[in-house]
C-alpha cells in the first residue's frame, strides 16, 4: 500500500512527494508486490475528510507514473469523481471502504472494465471506533457484503471483477476483529476473492503493546492467519518480509513438496 497522505496512521507524510512515492512503489514491486494500492485520503479513526479535488491532486501524478511504468494499480478512494478520473487514466482496481454506497460510485465502476474491492465498515471513518456493536459480527459482515455484491451484479459488474474485504479495524473492536479472523472462512461462501488488510493495525497494539513501527512480527502472524482463513490478497506495508513468510507458509501447506 502507498499512502500519499500527510496523516496516514502508519506512514503519513513519507510519500507526499511524487518522486519519493514512485520510488517507494518501485521498491514494493521489486520486493514482490503484485498490486500497488494508492490512496490520497486517510481513513484512520478521526481523520479529516478532504475534497475530491485535493485527493485527486495527491494521487494523479503517482497514479499516472506507475501506470506508464506498467504497474498493476489499485486506487483507494470512495469518491465517485476520483474513481472516474482514475479509471479514465487506467486504474485497474477501485478499493472502496464504502463498498460503492456513495451516489454515483457503482455507476462509475460499472461503466469501466476495472475490478472493485467492496469493504465492510460500520459507521464513518471519523467516528467508527467510538462504540461499534454487533450481535454476530461475522454474520453481519457477510450479510452486508452479500447485499453489496448483489447490487454490483444488478448494475452489470460481473463476478470476475468483484472482491470483498471484511474491514478489520473499521468499526470493530479487538474481539470483533479476532472473531472475524477465526471465522474468516465463512466469508468464502460469498464466492468471490477476499482481500484482507491487517498490517500494523491498532489491534496489534492491543495484543503486543508495540508501536506502529515495531509491529512487523505481529503483522506477519496476522497475514498467515488470514491466508489460512481463505484470504487471496493481503494488503501490507512490509512487502519483502510478507512475501518470504507466504513462501514458507505455502511450502508448509503443499503436501506434494518433497525433499
Amino acid at each position: 500500500m502507498l499512502n500519499v497522505t500527510p496523516d496516514s496512521f502508519s506512514d503519513g507524510g513519507r510519500f507526499v512527494d511524487v518522486a519519493a512515492a514512485v520510488a517507494a512503489a518501485e521498491r514494493m514491486r521489486a520486493a514482490g508486490a503484485d498490486i500497488i494500492d494508492v490512496g490520497g485520503e486517510s481513513t484512520r479513526p478521526g481523520a479529516a475528510e478532504v475534497s475530491a479535488d485535493e485527493e485527486w491532486q495527491r494521487v494523479e501524478p503517482i497514479l499516472r507514473t506507475l501506470l506508464e511504468r506498467g504497474a498493476l494499480v489499485s486506487l483507494d478512494t470512495s469518491k465517485p469523481e476520483v474513481m472516474r478520473a482514475g479509471l479514465a487514466l487506467g486504474a485497474h482496481l477501485i478499493n472502496d471502504v464504502y463498498a460503492l454506497r456513495r451516489p454515483g460510485a457503482i455507476e462509475a465502476v460499472a461503466s469501466s472494465k476495472a475490478a472493485v474491492c467492496l469493504m465492510h465498515m460500520q459507521g464513518e471513518p471519523r467516528t467508527m471506533q467510538q462504540a461499534p456493536h454487533y450481535v454476530d459480527v461475522v454474520a453481519e459482515v457477510r450479510d452486508f457484503l452479500g447485499k453489496r455484491l448483489q447490487a454490483c451484479r444488478a448494475a452489470g459488474i460481473s463476478d470476475d471483477r468483484l472482491m470483498i474485504d471484511p474491514g478489520f479495524g473499521f468499526g470493530k473492536t479487538l474481539p470483533h476483529n479476532l472473531a472475524l479472523l477465526r471465522r474468516l472462512d465463512e466469508l468464502k461462501t460469498l464466492g468471490v476473492p477476499m482481500l484482507v488488510g491487517l498490517s500494523r493495525k491498532s489491534m496489534l497494539a492491543a495484543l503486543t503493546g508495540r508501536p506502529v513501527e515495531a509491529r512487523l512480527a505481529g503483522s506477519l502472524a496476522l497475514a498467515l492467519a488470514a491466508c489460512e482463513g481463505g484470504a487471496r490478497i493481503i494488503r501490507v506495508h512490509d512487502v519483502a518480509e510478507t512475501v518470504d513468510a507466504l513462501k514458507v507458509w505455502r511450502a508448509f501447506r503443499d503436501e506434494t513438496t518433497s525433499d
